[in-house]
């Protein structure tokens, strides 16, 4: 980074323009980040793609008479020793109340009695109106106090898609104060651990706070008036992810600063000095991660696509924060906010002496065994991942534990052959809705069949599935219908509901692995090459990147099954870990390398492999552990997804910044020495000793990094 920036932002006067201007942008952005809830997109459907056929199907819903916003409700009552007259006489009841709903739109349909004779089900239509995801949890607490005032021994649940939907409402009710101070506290204590200071960990907390409502807000206003796709997931990602690269971003600056305040007299000069020579680093670690998170502009489901644009604001607004108003601060402070351990002007640096300096004379003689050892254990780690199953959750299993709709759909399963309010929806041409009614009713996945109601040139089919509506057997019957349609009357009908839309999600997903997995490895190549004007280093680090993916999702596999309980994942999720994982952690590549770079010009590689090592392990470490654990914060939601990401990604931090990038990129650096640069210019030089991978390395290895003057 040039030195006329990094003289400007921590200029002895431009430093305190820089601080109030943040202030003021602070307060602007505080009210507008918090209506972000508001702009949330949480309805499934708007999820999808435009071209998806159930997105389709319900789009010519909505022009036969189907309002969008109606949701049913669906209460189960059960009693598993036979229901009684006195159960009859308080659903009736409950019938009336329910019937005089503001929110009712339809008649009340049921009570439709189970077979058994131990269960009854009734389907409130319910207008959630353009509100939806907010104002769905209220109206289903109605039904649920009235449903729940029954006799002893009768136990009445609220499913369905209204159900589902209060449920999943409720579960993010609150999420984003939960998840900021959450993630607060436990970088809070990190940075108390790692600086040993009870001052110096303020500032890049204080900063990473403003960058979270800068962003917020960024984003705010592009959901309100550019039609930005966000919904609450994505939401609560940037919350973790400006927290936790935030704090990486400023372990950095702050670990140079220090360096540099050894070295120099006036603090202005240091901080100079430690912008210009760790400004590159950061800026190429952020933008790397804002072209990462760009691809996923490419994925067809809306939702990912959102999350793109999202992260990609909230990172670059993160990078803008952190290389302005962090250095403004600590000039501002002076050597005293790292008290107690004030670095002083010529003292030494403890990271020549440090466990990674340790580290590195323990990998020198033995660089080729060091890193086929600890590629062998990954390989061993990847192998797990056959576990995952990556075909979806099921309504149960997107829960951490049980609310009322899981219990009451498997009430419902108990005593019906399908769960009412989840009816597969075909849209067809009126002069073909008997044929293709005949045709839906002949598919043994299917329960029942309705007549045909005609509006126009128009019809609409809708039908009971035969299987509970996310198990694997409601796919297949929705993939069938979808075949065996094309043939039936004039082959333009269209397949939608909820288990439809689901199954497109599924599609749409996966679709999305294959295709922004390898534009995301494709970009991050590319950039790390303009970086490190090479081809061998990129590849290898590249490499290193997907063996530590695989052994995060291999582990992960297994943490999943010991702790939760659950081997499938949602189909986004190897998508996700990918992003978050690549993105993310290339940055502890860029760190190191840079370093390792700066050093090898003067020094050689192998030196420089050792020094950078030196002198960044800690800041690394510390920053992993920092992100790590931002992202297991997602660990304390009751949703499996975020639960499931929360902890693949913190696996995966800490295996990249503790194993792979400190020790397996370390000993790769030493065994190859120089042709790390191929084919720049730093690969010509022939000054540097070629030490075999079981040799000695140079004495001036072990020496502490050069003093600059």
């Amino acid at each position: 980074m040039g030195r006329s920036f990094a003289s400007r932002v921590s200029h002895p006067r431009l430093k305190w323009v820089v601080l109030v201007l943040w202030l003021v942008l602070a307060g602007v952005s505080a009210p507008l980040a918090g209506g972000l809830t508001d702009q949330q997109e949480n309805d499934i459907a708007a999820w999808l793609p435009s071209e998806a056929e159930s997105t389709r199907a319900l789009e010519r819903q909505v022009e036969l008479g189907s309002d969008p916003d109606v949701l049913p409700a669906v209460v189960v009552y059960e009693r598993t020793d036979g229901l009684t007259a006195e159960d009859g006489a308080a659903v009736e009841e409950d019938l009336r109340a329910y019937g005089q709903l503001d929110a009712l739109d339809g008649p009340v349909v049921g009570p439709i009695p189970s077979e058994d004779g131990q269960a009854l089900q009734v389907v409130v239509p319910l207008n959630v109106g353009p509100d939806g995801w907010e104002a769905i949890a209220p109206l289903v607490d109605d039904i649920r106090a009235e449903a729940s005032d029954g006799p002893d021994g009768l136990t009445a649940y609220v499913t369905g898609p209204a159900g589902s939907a209060a449920d999943s409402s409720e579960a993010f009710a609150g999420i984003d104060g939960t998840l900021l101070f959450a993630a607060l506290g436990v970088v809070i204590l990190i940075l108390l651990l790692t600086y040993r200071s009870p001052v110096l960990w303020i500032l890049p907390i204080f900063s990473a706070v403003i960058a979270l409502f800068c962003s917020q807000a960024v984003v705010y206003l592009l959901a309100r008036y550019a039609d930005l796709t966000v919904n609450a997931q994505s939401a609560s990602i940037l919350t973790v992810l400006v927290v936790g690269a935030g704090t990486d971003y400023a372990l950095l600056l702050v670990a140079r600063y220090r360096e540099e305040l050894r070295l120099h007299t006036d603090r202005h000069e240091a901080m100079t000095e430690a912008v210009h020579r760790a400004g590159p680093a950061v800026l190429a670690s952020g933008g790397t991660v804002v072209l990462g998170m760009l691809c996923l502009v490419a994925a067809q489901m809306n939702s990912t696509a959102g999350l793109g644009p999202v992260a990609a604001i909230g990172v670059a607004v993160t990078l803008v924060v952190l290389m302005t108003l962090l250095p403004a601060l600590l000039v501002i402070c002076g050597r005293w906010v790292f008290w107690p351990v004030r670095p002083s002007f010529g003292s030494a640096e403890p990271s020549a002496t440090g466990l990674w300096a340790r580290v590195g004379r323990w990998i020198r003689p033995r660089p080729r065994a060091t890193w086929v050892v600890t590629s062998v254990l990954l390989l061993l780690a990847c192998t797990a991942v056959f576990r995952l199953d990556p075909s979806g959750l099921t309504q149960a299993e997107s829960f951490r534990g049980s609310p009322e709709s899981v219990q009451g759909d498997a009430a419902a399963a108990r005593h019906f052959p399908a769960v009412a309010g989840n009816a597969v929806a075909v849209v067809t041409t009126a002069d073909s809705a008997d044929e293709v009614a005949d045709a839906v009713a002949a598919n043994d996945g299917i329960a029942s069949v309705g007549e045909p109601r005609v509006v126009g040139d128009a019809a609409l089919v809708e039908a009971a599935l035969a299987d509970p509506f996310d198990s694997a057997a409601a796919y297949a019957t929705i993939g069938e219908l979808r075949t065996e349609l094309d043939d039936a009357g004039d082959g333009q009908a269209l397949v939608g509901g909820n288990t439809a839309l689901n199954l497109d999600v599924q599609n749409a997903s996966q679709r999305d692995n294959r295709v922004v997995i390898p534009l995301i490895m494709l970009v991050v190549f590319g950039v790390l090459g303009v970086l490190l004007r090479a081809l061998v280093a990129p590849l290898l680090l590249i490499a290193t990147v997907v063996l530590s993916y695989g052994a995060a999702l291999g582990l992960s596999a297994l943490v999943f099954g010991w702790t939760l309980g659950v081997d499938a994942t949602d189909s986004s999720f190897p998508l996700f870990v990918f992003v978050f994982l690549v993105a993310l952690g290339i940055d502890y590549n860029i760190f190191l390398m840079t370093r390792v770079r700066e050093e090898a010009v003067d020094h050689g590689t192998r030196r420089a492999a050792l020094v950078g090592l030196s002198a960044t392990g800690g800041v690394i470490t510390s920053a992993g552990l920092v992100l790590a654990a931002t992202f297991a914060v997602l660990g304390t939601l009751p949703l499996t997804f975020l639960t499931q990401l929360g902890i693949a990604v913190a696996l995966g931090v800490l295996l990249d910044t503790i194993v792979v990038r400190s020790v397996l990129v370390t000993a790769l650096t030493l065994d190859v020495g120089r042709w790390m640069w191929w084919p720049g210019r730093l690969a010509r030089r022939l000054d540097e000793p070629e030490v075999p991978p079981g040799g000695s390395a140079p004495a001036a290895a072990e020496s502490q990094a050069p003093v600059r003057t």
